[in-house]
């Protein structure tokens, strides 16, 4: 019995996937936040842009 627990002990592939997983997570949210972010900007932008167009602004 003691030979089970010492090679269960010495098996380290779900510590590597859980690592893995973590890793995958954080870059998620890194992709999500990036997105989020630049998804407003260019909401924005837009709106910056169709307000112009609805008073005829001219270049600046």
């Amino acid at each position: 019995m003691s030979k089970l627990f010492a090679c269960f002990a010495k098996d380290e592939s779900g510590a590597t996937a859980i690592e893995y997983g973590l890793i995958a997570a954080l870059v998620a949210v890194v992709i999500i936040g990036g997105a989020t972010l630049l998804g407003q900007n260019i909401d924005a932008t837009f709106n910056e842009v169709a307000g112009k167009l609805v008073q005829g602004g001219g270049g600046d």
